[in-house]
């Protein structure tokens, strides 16, 4: 049983000292494709009218 608790010590004070760091601005942005103009209408927009 103190091995138990020795070894989920050991394994929690390492894992307190993880950091996961993002960047603050996306590295792929995502545009739509569909619009006015530009000859593209996603499949089942145009029956409804949306294109």
């Amino acid at each position: 049983m103190k091995k138990i608790i020795i070894t989920l010590a050991i394994a929690s004070g390492v894992l307190t000292g993880c950091a996961v760091y993002m960047p603050d601005e996306p590295g792929v942005v995502v545009r739509p494709q569909g619009g006015p103009g530009n000859g593209f209408c996603p499949p089942g927009q145009a029956k409804k009218g949306n294109c």
